[in-house]
């Protein structure tokens, strides 16, 4: 990531515009991502890399999670599950609660960390698993063999094995699967977090940054330097460079797309010393887990 910009003052909303070309509205619920997120030209076919292709134009999409916003909620979560009819057993993005040493505890949402050197595309042994050209690693389960490979290779474990046929609300009933809209997922193959492209393209934030209302999540797009939460609009290398951004086992070399901003929700009034657990994530259709 480059460091350019770095003594640059913070873009306003309309230095934004004036950089974008315009913008629909940045609503923290479900308005529209500004044109310059918008991908430029090509469509989203099932594409494997290309080398030789000029992707300048094409969004690179990555997350910034801003730590000292979170508070354990989950709704991000929940948003997700309920965007996707995510089974019961599964958390695409999951909230994990972190002791500090010392004492104290921090919040840690966990997506796909849509790795640029991903291990789980290097072991698929069909290519079931791949990126796409905006950098998103995605899953076609119609040649996924459900031989888990890229399960047992992913650091992160942001990987799910779909032991049954999920139960599904009668409305998934007119999803149309794509791996960029994993619904009505088989049986004996593997769902993960997906960034959800098929908001993306559309000029819409994914499900879980709108579904959290602290404006934890950030979705920045690399070729641009910019990131929104829906609530504010960033320059993407100076926001990690001035809050001391970090990616999770970067020292393993699989390039992870998702940064964190140090926090342990300070800035919603949470100190680290709170003694306070997960909220339970309520499921869609009114059970808790």
């Amino acid at each position: 990531m480059s460091k350019k910009g770095k003594n640059k003052k913070d873009l306003n909303r309309r230095d934004f515009l004036k950089i974008s070309g315009g913008m629909m509205g940045l609503a923290i619920m479900s308005t529209p991502i500004v044109e310059a997120f918008r991908k430029v030209g090509a469509d989203t076919d099932k594409q494997q890399d290309d080398p030789t292709k000029d992707t300048s134009e094409v969004n690179q999409w990555c997350m910034v999670l801003d730590l000292r916003k979170c508070e354990g909620l989950r709704l991000c979560t929940k948003a997700c599950i309920a965007m996707h009819f995510i089974p019961k057993e599964q958390e695409w993005i999951q909230t994990l609660k972190i002791d500090l040493e010392g004492g104290g505890s921090y919040y840690m949402p966990m997506p796909c960390f849509q790795c640029e050197n991903a291990p789980c595309v290097k072991v698929c042994p069909v290519k079931a698993t791949y990126h796409n050209e905006e950098g998103i690693v995605l899953i076609d389960q119609t040649r996924c063999i459900g031989c888990r490979q890229c399960m047992a290779a992913c650091p992160y474990h942001r990987r799910f094995f779909n032991w049954k046929k999920p139960e599904l609300p009668p409305e998934a009933a007119l999803a149309k699967y794509s791996p960029e809209f994993p619904v009505n997922v088989e049986k004996g193959t593997v769902s993960k977090c997906v960034f959800c492209p098929h908001l993306l393209k559309d000029g819409k934030l994914p499900s879980c940054v709108t579904g959290c209302p602290n404006g934890v999540i950030y979705m920045g797009e690399l070729n641009r330097d910019l990131a929104t939460n829906g609530q504010e609009v960033v320059k993407l290398s100076k926001f990690l460079d001035d809050n001391k951004a970090y990616r999770y086992k970067e020292e393993l070399g699989t390039q992870p797309r998702v940064w964190y901003i140090p926090g342990a929700g300070e800035e919603v009034g949470r100190s680290p010393e709170d003694i306070d657990e997960l909220r339970s994530l309520v499921w869609p259709e009114g059970g808790s887990r």
